[in-house]
């Protein structure tokens, strides 16, 4: 009789612990070198896109650049995009010249960049319970 009023509490424990978590995964390819690190964005706000550095929410990973696969866990479902870019000498920035990025660059859906960042509904992706992936292409113009 003692334990009946633990049921309850034994029970959403164990419902919490089988809930599925939310991971996203991000293969990266197309990597030129592996010098320097990927500085790696997932952001929900349009209007901080594709810079979230003003994004509070933001989840932001840097990486070195030998890593292939990156596992992100925890982020709630929704709508998001991802922007990575490689910062081959490390200098926190993407480094351009007349405009024109002179390190490699990606965003989730992979689309092809030729005159400025893609907008955010040309990259976002929808974020379902579970185990999610979207791999990276890196591009290079220069």
């Amino acid at each position: 009789m003692a334990f009946e009023h633990l049921l309850p509490l034994a029970t959403s424990i164990f419902l919490a612990a089988a809930a599925p978590g939310t991971t996203l995964d991000l293969p990266i390819s197309n990597a030129r070198n592996t010098k320097g690190v990927f500085h790696i964005c997932v952001t929900a706000a349009e209007r901080q896109f594709p810079d979230c550095s003003k994004d509070p929410a933001a989840i932001k990973r840097t990486v070195a650049a030998t890593t292939r696969s990156v596992r992100i866990g925890g982020i709630p479902a929704g709508r998001y995009a991802v922007t990575l870019f490689h910062d081959e000498n490390n200098n926190q920035r993407l480094d351009t010249m007349l405009g024109i990025p002179r390190e490699g660059f990606g965003f989730s859906r992979n689309p092809a960049v030729r005159f400025g960042a893609p907008k955010f509904r040309q990259v976002e992706f929808q974020l379902v319970p579970g185990n999610n992936s979207q791999p990276i292409h890196l591009q290079y113009l220069l």
